[in-house]
């Protein structure tokens, strides 16, 4: 039998020189992020140079929530937003959309239409700017539609800007939209965020307004930044591994000698390839009005992060899935493929999304801003309140959001908060609760400064207390940083869901001041009932504070103590959705309805179970068809050395123990796949129990194969391994 010798590294060089021909010739063609940024983007400033005052003026209050867009309006919108894309050579426009995919979904249709006398003219009207219909039915809808229900409808967002695509020879306008049914359920991402934007802003308006702070402001908003990690591999090696091709992550792969140990990979110098291909990401970034601020390593190797700034977390959401498409597509220019999922090289660093969510006035007041005297902002303490109260209450809500197949691999491990979920607030926060919850506050902890003890380096300003990255929602400054977001994921779900709760606990505190507090609405009374209110919160939720190490055995028993929830894997967490309190809450601030969050419940589902089916038959086509044999042909070359040498009259008993050992892995890995071949899921499970079952089930069998097959990797000659190994998928030229 004879096998391929394949060169994969040989392929990767390649790739790279031609990635350098191609940057000398694209230097010269770079243009400043200043000069473009927002280019392709039809953003305020294009507005109010196409549009009369008066639709502009409208618009703005349509974008601002306070009314909706008149037909007339939306026909003088629609004529200018055309006109602006077609001088920027679209062609087409889509109703760019979320669905429940996980991906961004679009349909595109001709700006340029057939006059009737030979020509082309462009057009787009309001009501097709204003309203799409793509077909529902082949998108997930978890019961809520019928296959044979086929309808559905796609609404412009008017708060969050159209911009244009662009390719090599193609600009299309596309315009960001909500997705519903044919009976108006949500059937996307973004229709309940923006409900949940709106329930934010009424609860956090009651508590401005007991504060006396709500002049000039008409809304309140959260506001996000979402940091964005990935793995970038040589492009030729990615399809080499058919695992990568179809699951995003090897399921196979022993750890290399070298890897992440030496911490010097981690804010190391960037390879100028990756380098040049987060350049021009951010060139693209920028013309979509997209804030890239940091560049950096990450700490596996392989491993890049970009960082945005803050923006408000509906347009930050729908930035955040362009950032995902773009890294992806840029990528490949620079012969890589970026990988996004959570836990791509098993035995290294997993990537993240944090989430950077804040409260902001429309008026640019960050309402989490603690400034210099905290101890004296008591409306500051109180949103900080409702956030403890919100996480204590539903922190297992939260834990379900960042629920999936690939964010299972990922959560625990040294890189990412583990699935207990709590807050960290640092010491000066931590000694204002204790201070709040038995009197006045009176001192607000100082950092203070750090002399570095040489007069060539500054005093540095210390903040007044550390971080901590083993908590999966921090305070950091002016913000919460919920840790524990997947790096595949779409950032729309989990704010749906913190601005949800946080709603609910701004009410909750609205309602109590109303009830003890109604009779001194200003002044010392005021404040009294205030901290009445907060003092009783602290006590009855501070069990989800913890400043420790979250990774360790100790906080888990600890946190068991304290009544806070461990819903170790996806299956574990998905349930608490359908429970009666978190129906109740997301219908009472019409988030979702019972049914639209029973159908998102069944999606996450399904999804698991496919992505976990898949995962089952990849490993079993890849351990048949590529390692068996792989590992036979060296079972053979080993017994025909053995044979010869025994032959030849020389005893051998190290070689022939090390083919007797090597045969018994290889009947190991044989019968293992071979029961996993036959784990098919059990007729008659619901969804749930399915979910279950591939956790108790396959999952042990699938890590069985794997630690066969990794064994025997490093043990097979290397030119007949049929992967690319992880030396080689880390190693970029």
């Amino acid at each position: 039998m004879t096998m391929t010798t394949r060169h994969p590294q040989g392929e990767a060089i390649a790739a790279s020189t031609r990635w350098q021909a191609q940057s000398e010739n694209s230097e010269s063609q770079k243009q400043p992020l200043d000069k473009i940024f927002g280019a392709d983007v039809f953003d305020t400033r294009s507005m109010r140079k196409r549009l009369t005052r008066e639709t502009f003026e409208a618009l703005e209050r349509a974008m601002d929530g306070r009314e909706r867009l008149s037909a007339q309006d939306a026909d003088v919108v629609a004529k200018a937003m055309k006109d602006w894309a077609v001088e920027r050579g679209a062609t087409h426009f889509t109703h760019w959309f979320q669905p429940m995919t996980g991906l961004t979904a679009e349909k595109h249709d001709a700006l340029l239409t057939p006059d009737g006398e030979g020509h082309l003219v462009s057009k787009l009207s309001g009501k097709s700017l204003i309203q799409g219909e793509p077909d529902a039915s082949s998108f997930p809808s978890g019961g809520l539609r019928a296959t044979f229900e086929a309808r559905g409808y796609t609404a412009w967002d008017v708060s969050s800007p159209a911009f244009l695509l662009r390719g090599a020879n193609y600009a299309t306008l596309c315009i960001p939209t909500a997705f519903v049914s044919w009976n108006g359920e949500a059937l996307d991402k973004k229709t309940p965020l923006l409900r949940s934007i709106e329930a934010l802003s009424t609860q956090a308006m009651r508590i401005l307004k007991i504060f006396g702070t709500d002049e000039g402001v008409r809304t309140v908003g959260s506001s996000l930044g979402a940091e964005q990690e990935y793995f970038l591999v040589d492009r030729n090696l990615f399809y080499a591994r058919p695992d990568l091709v179809s699951c995003d992550r090897t399921l196979f792969g022993a750890t290399p000698p070298k890897h992440q140990q030496l911490d010097d990979h981690y804010f190391g110098s960037i390879p100028p390839r990756v380098l040049s291909f987060m350049s021009e990401a951010e060139e693209e970034l920028a013309r979509l009005g997209i804030p890239v601020q940091t560049r950096h390593n990450e700490v596996a190797p392989g491993q890049y992060e970009f960082a945005p700034l803050f923006e408000s977390t509906n347009i930050a959401c729908d930035h955040q899935a362009l950032t995902m498409e773009t890294i992806k597509r840029v990528a490949g220019r620079y012969g890589f493929a970026a990988i996004l999922h959570e836990k791509p090289f098993a035995g290294m660093n997993g990537s993240g999304k944090h989430n950077n969510w804040s409260l902001s006035t429309d008026t640019g007041v960050n309402l989490l801003d603690p400034q210099d005297e905290t101890h004296t902002n008591l409306q500051f303490m109180t949103f900080v309140c409702a956030v403890m109260r919100a996480v204590h209450l539903h922190g297992d809500v939260l834990r379900a959001t960042i629920a999936s197949a690939s964010n299972d691999h990922r959560l625990g491990a040294n890189e990412a908060p583990p699935a207990i979920i709590s807050m960290f607030l640092g010491d000066m926060l931590t000694d204002l609760i204790g201070q709040l919850e038995t009197g006045t506050p009176s001192r607000t902890i100082k950092g203070g400064e750090l002399d570095l003890g040489a007069n060539a380096l500054p005093a540095l300003k210390r903040d007044s207390g550390d971080r901590n990255r083993t908590s999966p929602l921090a305070f950091t400054g002016n913000k919460f940083e919920f840790r524990a977001v997947g790096s595949a994921a779409s950032v729309a779900w989990p704010n749906t869901v913190i601005n949800t709760i946080v709603s609910e606990s701004l009410d909750f505190i609205a309602d109590e001041f109303e009830r003890v507090g109604g009779e001194h609405p200003s002044g010392e009374g005021r404040d009294l009932a205030v901290k009445q209110i907060l003092a009783r919160i602290i006590t009855e939720h501070k069990a989800v504070l913890f400043d420790g190490d979250g990774y360790t055995e100790e906080w888990e028993v600890e946190a068991e103590k304290r009544g806070l929830p461990n819903l170790r894997s996806t299956a574990d967490a998905l349930p608490v959705l359908n429970e009666p309190k978190v129906r109740t809450m997301f219908a009472k601030y019409g988030v979702l309805t019972n049914d639209e969050l029973e159908s998102r419940v069944e999606i996450f589902r399904e999804k698991y179970a496919s992505q976990m089916r898949i995962e089952a038959e990849q490993m079993v086509v890849i351990a048949r068809t590529m390692i068996l044999p792989a590992v036979c042909q060296h079972q053979r070359n080993l017994a025909e050395t053995v044979a010869s040498t025994e032959g030849a009259g020389v005893d051998c008993p190290e070689l022939r123990d090390e083919l007797d050992g090597f045969v018994g892995l290889v009947g190991q890995l044989r019968e293992a796949t071979i029961i996993l071949t036959e784990a098919g899921v059990p007729p008659g499970l619901d969804s749930q129990e399915t979910c279950r079952f591939f956790r108790d089930s396959v999952i042990p069998i699938m890590d069985a194969v794997r630690s066969i097959s990794d064994r025997l990797e490093g043990l097979v000659e290397a030119s007949l391994w049929p992967l690319p190994t992880y030396s080689e998928l880390l190693t970029l030229r």
